[in-house]
């Protein structure tokens, strides 16, 4: 695929769907598959959305090498060529993370979400030339990913060295992690697609960016796919109302609950439990939500207005 078709893919919210597990931790892909023909049904397709799997908060990173391809095969056959389906690689050096690029192509996925390798300890250069190297081991795209808490800054000249990587379509932006304003990643989008991950869909739509990460596209999709509608539609007000409304309640709960135990998925797991869509718990050291927690959010959410179980 042309990288020019595939950021028409990588665009509005972003769904990082969870990983379902039974009682005794293993993954269940029929579940999967079940949630995959959900999301797409309930429109979480091409050209409006993605469907990111095994990302950090579909708890990725505690997947091994076997699962994960085979969760990726499961969303990809489920959605029957629907939805636009991407993977999350992580923290691995350049021979592993090509390795494990072309097992997510073979899947069937039309872009990665790639983290550097941070465990190497890399310099700009050697940042460079990760990429660099992905970029010419395969024929999808590759959003690249830098968040606050990974010791891992991306300059903006290494950005800038990167439009250049044919198979680079995309930047996940948090310029919390390099000295840089929130807008000076936009120079580059003609280049990649911005996808926010600051909480500020809005801001970065304004800048022409392209899509966001958020916490619910995957639990209630007609909240996000309305959010993105409004803003392509230039009605960023009530979009701005609208994402406040849902995000800021939740950010804060998930603040609230990370004291008793971590986890990214356990707040998303807890949100699909009380909309009827249970997934199983996190993988330990992890605890799910408790019973006081989940009547908690389950009121929250029906604060929203959703459908709640």
């Amino acid at each position: 695929m042309k990288t020019t078709e595939i950021k028409k893919l990588i665009k509005g919210p972003i769904a990082t769907v969870p990983t379902p597990f039974d009682e005794n931790f293993e993954i269940d892909y029929g579940r999967m598959a079940e949630l995959a023909e959900m999301w797409v049904e309930q429109g979480l397709v091409k050209g409006k959305a993605v469907i990111k799997v095994a990302a950090a908060m579909g708890e990725g990173p505690m997947l091994s090498d076997s699962e994960w391809p085979a969760l990726l095969r499961t969303v990809v056959q489920a959605a029957k060529g629907d939805a636009a389906v991407m993977c999350g690689l992580h923290f691995k050096d350049t021979k592993r993370t090509i390795e494990d690029a072309k097992k997510a192509q073979d899947m069937g996925a039309i872009g990665l979400q790639v983290c550097p390798p941070i465990f190497n300890l890399p310099s700009q250069k050697d940042i460079a030339d990760y990429f660099c190297d992905l970029s010419k081991a395969i024929d999808i795209g590759v959003m690249v990913y830098v968040t606050q808490g990974m010791d891992c800054p991306i300059s903006l000249d290494t950005y800038r060295e990167m439009a250049d990587f044919e198979n680079i379509v995309a930047i996940k932006w948090s310029n919390k992690v390099i000295n840089a304003e929130y807008e000076d990643i936009f120079e580059l989008s003609d280049s990649f697609n911005i996808i926010d991950n600051t909480s500020q869909p809005i801001l970065c739509h304004k800048n022409g960016g392209d899509g966001y990460i958020n916490l619910t596209a995957e639990v209630y999709p007609p909240h996000d796919l309305k959010i993105w509608n409004l803003m392509e539609n230039g009605d960023y007000s009530e979009a701005q109302d609208l994402f406040d409304s849902v995000n800021n309640p939740l950010r804060d709960f998930y603040g609230k609950t990370a004291v008793r135990s971590g986890g990214q998925g356990r707040v998303k797991k807890g949100l699909m439990h009380v909309m009827g869509n249970s997934v199983g718990s996190s993988r330990p050291p992890s605890k799910p939500l408790n019973l006081e927690e989940l009547n908690e959010l389950r009121e929250i959410v029906r604060g929203f207005g959703w459908p709640v179980k």
